[in-house]
């Protein structure tokens, strides 16, 4: 397999460079990584590779395998890994992904939620997808292509094993769907810059420019003609893994062999029923026919349902009871062990509508195992990217369990004497799936304290309005309060005013929950400028 050592090798040569790319694609699709993903993509596409290939054979009289088109062939698919990838992702991503800082999920752009569980169905589908942060927005790279979507073939540093570059390839064929009108294209990312390359049908492959940086800034004067164009780069290389598992592999292992056979007892039970076929001959007076002769009397019954007989020979048909309820209960079990053996719960066999919210979470523990795993996986992914951002903050998630609502929130609020505001409206919104709230609503609820604060102490002048006091703390700490650093001001100014803290005592609690000096503290709660 190449590696980024061997990209390094070539320098600026063109050609050799190209030669390297097509290398790259070959062998990335000849890999077993990608026959597994393409067979995993056709899975969660609700399609079934192994089913679709099989061929029902009969045998001649002479021994010969033929294929069997007597009987019916149903070839019936059930989807179910494709249900088995949504209920995973949606039940980690289904709420979004929460930061303690605000401007972090706006730094990552207004669609970072759906291409965040685009790139974990990917993940989980082909064994891992990549994430391209392009400018101000996360764009997916597939592992495996399809025919709505591009591949990408990564090169990894043959030393320390990290992404270091890539190939995104895809082809485009003309309307008529001849081979004569394909075109392919392939894109070199490096982590400084990307290349494009196309080869059109018959021709040879050639670059569509040179490199491009990742950020280009043009700049213009007030008549609108561009006076200069500068690009950057990332500190980093810009596309990022996220695997599946720590196996670092596609969840269709372990779990395709069960939904053949799924597939294959239901085209079969199908089959049974439709061709009425659970029957056999008996011929009477018959001793003088040989198997070839018996052959041919089938072949004969299932050609045209008729064979003409000799003198005193009958034939009389005996039916076989299909085993419709073995059948049945083999699905059972193979939808049973499939649920079990992915970790998921199976919501219509395990849950009833009265079950408590302890008998839920325990219905829900392998699942949550299994998710917790998952989890990890897509923190990786966003550590590293908001560390090639300069962003500072980590992220959170509200897994979309079905729960006892009732009883869940009345556990919260029974807690209320003994923990702070701000928890209980984290659990609260946590439990409603609406996390990413908790910011503006600590700051709805600290405004109308402030209003109820100011007005019961009109008349006191010791200390500073908290309203006064925020606009200050806010100029000396270089930003916007957030609400519990909003709540521990006006706890202050509220103690300064009735005496329960000394003066001291406040410049150390700011000090260390809006993190100002102690000069600016001090001004902050004498109310000076």
């Amino acid at each position: 397999m190449k590696t980024y050592q061997d990209l390094e090798t070539i320098g600026l040569s063109e050609k050799k460079r190209m030669d390297f790319i097509r290398a790259v694609v070959n062998e990335h699709k000849n890999s077993a990584d990608y026959q597994i993903a393409s067979d995993a993509e056709l899975y969660y596409a609700k399609q079934n590779p192994t089913i679709s290939k099989a061929q029902k054979y009969v045998y001649e009289e002479d021994g010969t395998k033929v294929p069997d088109i007597w009987s019916s062939n149903y070839k019936l698919t059930h989807g179910f890994f494709r249900r088995f990838v949504l209920q995973q992702v949606q039940y980690v991503l289904s709420n979004g992904v929460t930061f303690q800082k605000k401007e972090a999920k706006e730094k990552l752009g207004a669609d970072f939620d759906n291409r965040l569980q685009e790139l974990a169905k990917k993940a989980m589908t082909d064994g891992v997808s990549f994430g391209f942060w392009n400018l101000d927005h996360l764009e997916v790279f597939p592992f495996a292509d399809t025919p709505r979507s591009p591949g990408f073939s990564p090169i990894y540093d043959r030393d320390s094993g990290l992404l270091r570059a890539g190939v995104r390839y895809w082809c485009t064929i003309d309307s008529g769907g001849t081979t004569s009108g394909k075109t392919e294209r392939f894109t070199l990312y490096e982590q400084d810059g990307y290349t494009d390359y196309i080869r059109r049908e018959g021709e040879d492959m050639e670059p569509m420019g040179p490199r491009k940086p990742y950020s280009v800034t043009t700049r213009a004067n007030g008549l609108g003609v561009v006076e200069s164009v500068t690009g950057e780069n990332y500190p980093g290389f810009p596309i990022i893994p996220m695997w599946a598992n720590d196996l670092k592999e596609s969840e269709i292992i372990g779990i395709r062999p069960s939904i053949d056979c799924y597939d294959f007892i239901s085209s079969d039970l199908a089959g049974d029923i439709s061709d009425s076929n659970g029957f056999f001959w008996t011929l009477n007076n018959a001793q003088g026919m040989d198997d070839v002769d018996l052959v041919k009397f089938v072949k004969k019954m299932n050609l045209v349902r008729a064979a003409a007989l000799g003198r005193d020979v009958t034939a009389e048909a005996h039916t076989l009871e299909i085993p419709v309820d073995a059948a049945m209960r083999m699905l059972e079990k193979l939808r049973s062990d499939m649920y079990d053996d992915m970790m998921l719960l199976d919501t219509a066999k395990a849950l009833t509508s009265d079950m408590t919210a302890t008998a839920i979470r325990f219905a829900y523990q392998p699942q949550d195992d299994r998710s917790g795993d998952f989890e990890y996986c897509i923190r990786d992914f966003i550590s590293r990217l908001l560390a090639l951002l300069g962003i500072d903050d980590k992220p959170a998630f509200s897994w979309n369990r079905i729960a006892n609502q009732t009883e869940e929130i009345q556990a919260i609020l029974m807690l209320a004497p003994h923990v702070t505001r701000e928890y209980l409206v984290k659990k609260l919104l946590a439990i409603l799936g609406d996390s990413d709230l908790v910011e503006d609503m600590l700051n709805q609820l600290a405004a109308e304290d402030l209003g109820r604060f100011d007005e019961g102490n009109a008349g006191n002048s010791e200390a500073p309005s908290t309203e006064e006091a925020i606009e200050a703390a806010e100029e000396a700490a270089g930003k916007t309060l957030n609400g519990s650093q909003t709540s521990s001001l006006i706890t202050v100014i509220k103690g300064l005013r009735t005496g329960d803290i000394t003066e001291g005592q406040a410049v150390r609690i700011l000090t260390t929950s809006i993190g100002v000096t102690r000069e600016e503290a001090s001004a902050i709660i004498r109310g000076e400028e």
